[in-house]
């Protein structure tokens, strides 16, 4: 097995008034020469926005884009005509494929909205762009893993991804153990610690701290306290 830590305040950070960001890997003005990607995993921000800002209509191509809010309601527009609000519990996709312009704002001027911000290189590329979101149940997830995110969007309410990755979500009581079978050995999984702190295969992790495994087939998740994770699992190549 293999491991690389990125603890929180090694991230990468921005604060431009309406928005406040910080960037587990290289991204816009932070460069780091050892946190270009994992695998196919290229951006993991942590977003916070301001009431009533947010991105204006920008362009993408060729990449999956997946937002997972984790408090407050965004509100997305983009260029097939997709509109929408997504809130915590809800998980949205974009595969951009051949390009697509989209936006995205804080829906409320009186209350932040935190959402995570993920990239990951897709299997395919051109292919038509789509979209999707859907609302999770948030007890799937209490004491065990629930995927949000897959290949095939037949996996219990996740949704679709051009890749072969999966991401799980879980909320975890404090003492509460739980392992995490990889569906391919060659892949890697990131883990990211979006509240509390637990124990990977021996590495304590602590609030937004994260940490790259790789060369295993398994992970044993122990929760120091009430906690919630994030694991997303990618190709290495």
């Amino acid at each position: 097995m293999k491991t690389i830590v990125h603890k929180s305040t090694e991230r990468g950070h921005a604060n431009h008034g309406w928005l406040d960001s910080h960037h587990s890997f290289s991204f816009a003005h932070f460069y780091d020469p050892d946190k270009i990607q994992f695998g196919a995993l290229r951006v993991l921000n942590d977003d916070i926005v301001q009431g009533g800002m947010g991105f204006g209509a920008h362009p993408h191509d060729n990449m999956e884009i997946i937002s997972i809010p984790l408090s407050g309601d965004l509100e997305h527009k983009d260029s097939m005509g997709n509109t929408g609000v997504i809130r915590q519990n809800d998980v949205q996709v974009m595969s951009a494929g051949t390009g697509i312009q989209h936006s995205e704002y804080n829906k409320n001027k009186d209350r932040l909205v935190n959402f995570l911000q993920i990239w990951v290189f897709p299997k395919k590329k051109n292919i038509k762009p789509r979209y999707d979101q859907r609302t999770l149940k948030a007890e799937d997830r209490v004491n065990k893993l629930q995927v949000i995110v897959s290949p095939d969007d037949t996996a219990d309410d996740s949704v679709k991804i051009n890749q072969d990755a999966w991401f799980n979500l879980g909320t975890l009581n404090t003492g509460t153990n739980v392992k995490y079978q990889l569906h391919d050995k060659s892949n890697g999984v990131y883990v990211f610690v979006i509240d509390g702190d637990i124990t990977v295969n021996g590495q304590k992790l602590d609030k937004k701290d994260a940490m790259g495994v790789t060369e295993t087939d398994v992970l044993s998740i122990n929760a120091g306290s009430n906690s919630e994770v994030l694991l997303i699992e990618v190709p290495m190549v």
